[in-house]
């Protein structure tokens, strides 16, 4: 939907149109300016003083004989320009406070909440009030009074939207690439909160206006011989047994203006999508190909064990008193161009040993480990700065919806290029040409139309291959995919896989891919790695997970993969029980309580990770002979 056509639709809605006619009819006056009405206004003839309504005087005389509707008519612009003036001033202190806040780490977003709200605790009338006594009467400390009262709401709503902007994938994604600041905040928190903005600012100009028409109205605003609604509200009131239209006809100018800014501002909440599309449209220059735009990597690994080293990583939430821990001890290691998979049934701890090692735990999750180190860097002690760039440069993450990992505001060729300008010297042309031949790399067709596109305008499909060219638009050593083929149907599933396969052979990036589909991994990866209750319980190449499965959570895994050749009066395999949690871990083996060959040292000690065969499983009884099919109580099996 065009900006026009969304315009439109506000105005076919009853509120919409009423307060829009009005609002044009009171914006022509004030374009028109106080000229025409200005002798009427401001000639004093006591002969007509107080005089009632006649057809010279439409709307009566005020005490010095000044036509009333005339003053009205010619006090328009200065009361406008007035409320727009210090709504204007709220919402540059109060939206950019507010916003940047949001994106705020959680304990300085706490602490500009409570300074919003100890703001938002006084009314806003009694800080103007307390601004213009401090400043003394006039328009000058009116407008900016009434801008500081309004200014705390602004930052009220503007910092839960970015909070809200803060915690989603896209700027999580961005905060990989090592976007921060300015770029963070213009691109990322900015665009993302305009349009609710936008609406907010139609409705707090009818309370500025309300609020400058009532610094008028005490005698604080304006002041003689310019006058505005509340100045003309105020002298008309002394009068009001006499002439009572000299006071009543003011007050029904800003109510009926500030009704018609309400009105408007309600249709554009009820007509506002969740599409936002307020950045304007860039104009491009033709896109021609690149011999070779691909941008230096990062200093080389001074380590050669491995692009990934992980040795007894430990994610924690809640208190150090009463911590809990949903991945616990994990140990692995990646080499170049390398294929692993993990799996798990949900709560395993898969994810949030991704979002570890790429440094992206939502608070108040914290991680720690003996090493983790990527491309032979330890991250755990880089300076900041080097962490930005090496996760910039030589991570990529693929989140599981990529629709909420994309920017909704920001078309493909700013998400693309977004790491190339931040950490390579590029200018934007062949940042932008490198942007076409990646998505021309994961298979989109027309990439130089594709790139001048929304997120919301591509299928699921194309829009998880965008989330795989931006990741290897700065030639990553490792890329993490989490669940990359989830809500896909089974033809963009394949598609997904090709593209991680020849990404895996032409760039050579090693890939961590995060699945509970064990069919897709196995498929996929060279090596699987199984995770149960927060732990690594198996670890082994493709071929022997395949044949010969050690543990037997992995078994029932493989055991539950439907195939061609099974028989249909056979039901499906199951594991019986439901899967454990982190804390809800107790002695011994986590799997104890499912399992078909639990005996009492399962129930009593858990099973160290141990090098087995070809790889490495967590099982006192790896390798056993499951029971008979009739026997299913994990209780009955003992030795």
């Amino acid at each position: 939907m065009t900006r026009l056509k969304r315009v439109t639709q506000v105005f076919r809605t009853p509120g919409g149109l009423v307060g829009g006619i009005v609002l044009l009819v009171i914006a022509a006056i004030a374009v028109v300016g106080p000229g025409p009405w200005h002798s009427a206004a401001t000639a004093i003839d006591p002969e007509v003083a107080r005089a009632g309504v006649s057809n010279d005087h439409l709307l009566g005389t005020d005490d010095l004989g000044r036509d009333v509707l005339a003053r009205i008519l010619a006090a328009t612009r200065l009361s406008l320009l007035l409320a727009l003036a210090a709504t204007g001033i709220g919402a540059v202190l109060g939206i950019p406070f507010g916003a940047a806040s949001g994106l705020f780490a959680p304990r300085w977003r706490r602490l500009a909440g409570r300074l919003i709200a100890v703001m938002l605790a006084f009314p806003a009338i009694l800080t103007a009030l307390i601004v213009c006594a401090i400043l003394g009467p006039g328009q000058g400390s009116a407008v900016l009074a009434v801008g500081l009262a309004v200014a705390p709401g602004f930052a009220r709503l503007s910092q839960t939207l970015g909070a809200t902007i803060a915690g989603s994938e896209y700027v999580a994604a961005a905060r990989v690439t090592g976007v921060g600041g300015w770029r963070l905040f213009r691109y990322y928190a900015l665009p993302n909160i305009a349009e609710p903005m936008i609406i907010a600012v139609m409705m707090v100009v009818s309370d500025a206006l309300l609020a400058t028409a009532a610094l008028g109205f005490l005698g604080l605003g304006v002041q003689s011989p310019s006058f505005d609604w509340g100045g003309l509200l105020g002298d008309g009131l002394r009068n009001i047994y006499i002439a009572p239209l000299a006071a009543i006809a003011p007050g029904v100018a800003v109510v009926l203006t500030g009704l018609a800014f309400n009105l408007v501002g309600d249709a554009l909440a009820g007509g506002s999508t969740p599409r936002h599309r307020l950045v304007r449209r860039r104009r491009h220059d033709p896109v021609q190909r690149h011999e070779d735009p691909a941008p230096t990597p990062t200093e080389p690994s001074p380590n050669a064990r491995g692009v990934l080293e992980v040795d007894r990583l430990l994610v924690e939430f809640g208190t150090a008193d009463s911590p809990h821990q949903p991945v616990r001890g994990v140990s692995f290691s990646m080499g170049a161009g390398e294929m692993v998979g993990i799996v798990g049934e949900s709560g395993s701890g898969k994810t949030l040993t991704a979002l570890a090692v790429a440094q992206l735990l939502p608070y108040p999750g914290r991680s720690r480990a003996r090493r983790l180190a990527l491309d032979g860097q330890e991250i755990q002690t880089v300076p900041a700065g080097r962490l930005r760039r090496l996760l910039g440069t030589r991570l990529a993450v693929v989140f599981q919806d990529p629709l909420s990992s994309l920017n909704p505001a920001l078309r493909l060729e700013r998400q693309l290029t977004e790491k190339i300008l931040a950490h390579h010297g590029m200018s934007r042309r062949v940042a932008t040409q490198l942007a076409v031949e990646r998505l021309g790399d994961v298979r989109i067709n027309a990439p130089s139309q594709r790139i001048r596109q929304l997120p919301h305008q591509l299928s699921g499909g194309m829009r998880q291959r965008v989330m795989i060219a931006m990741g290897i638009m700065g030639t990553p050593a490792l890329l993490i995919a989490d669940e990359p083929t989830t809500a896909l149907d089974v033809t963009v599933q394949a598609q997904i896989i090709d593209v991680l396969r020849e990404l895996n052979a032409v760039h050579g990036t090693a890939v961590l891919l995060i699945s509970h589909d064990l069919s897709v991994v196995t498929e996929l990866c060279d090596r699987v790695m199984v995770m149960y209750a927060g732990r690594i319980i198996e670890d082994m190449p493709r071929s022997v997970l395949i044949a010969k499965p050690a543990h037997p959570y992995t078994r029932a895994l493989m055991a539950s993969i439907p195939s061609l050749d099974m028989s249909q009066d056979r039901p499906l395999a199951v594991i019986p029980g439901q899967s454990v949690s982190a804390e809800q871990v107790q002695e011994g083996c986590p799997f104890a309580p499912r399992c078909l060959l639990v005996i009492d040292r399962c129930r009593q000690q858990e099973p160290p990770l141990v090098d087995h065969g070809a790889g490495r499983v967590a099982c006192w009884r790896a390798d056993a002979e499951l029971p008979d099919e009739s026997s299913r109580n994990p209780a009955s099996v003992q030795s």
